[in-house]
């Protein structure tokens, strides 16, 4: 019977199966964000589950978390819950800006008026977002 042995692979099929080149992997275990590997003669030496961990990293990246925030999120969960609130009402918020930028463009397309400014619809949809209608501004 053949001896089980853990299966480490290297940083080029580490960076093969995940999509990620090796030079971010690298970047990512110069900043603490990937634990160091094992090296064997020098080289790299990265168990099965790395390749869950950087998915997860280019999940949180997708998802608009810094590199801080990124480290943030890997600690415990007492110490990474604060900055996961403020990140979800960070996204809560773009979610409902990006949401305008939709109603405005989609508006702006079907507009009969020569400036969108004067549209008494998007006057109201802009009234609606609490964004002020007319002048009135810095001068």
């Amino acid at each position: 019977m053949r001896e089980v042995r853990d299966v480490r692979m290297t940083i080029g099929r580490l960076a093969e199966i995940t999509g990620v080149p090796a030079s971010a992997i690298r970047y990512w275990e110069r900043h603490g964000l990937l634990p160091q590997p094992e090296r064997q003669s020098g080289q790299r030496r990265y168990p099965p589950e790395a390749a869950q961990r950087i998915v997860m990293l280019r999940k949180c990246q997708q998802a608009g978390l810094t590199l801080v925030e990124i480290r943030e999120f890997q600690q415990e969960r007492s110490r990474r819950a604060a900055m996961i609130r403020d990140k979800v009402a960070e996204i809560e918020q773009r979610m409902v800006d990006l949401d305008h930028a939709h109603q405005l463009l989609t508006h702006a397309l079907q507009c009969g008026e020569e400036d969108i400014v004067t549209c008494p619809k998007f006057r109201e949809q802009m009234a609606s977002w609490g964004a002020p209608a007319s002048g009135g501004g810095p001068a």
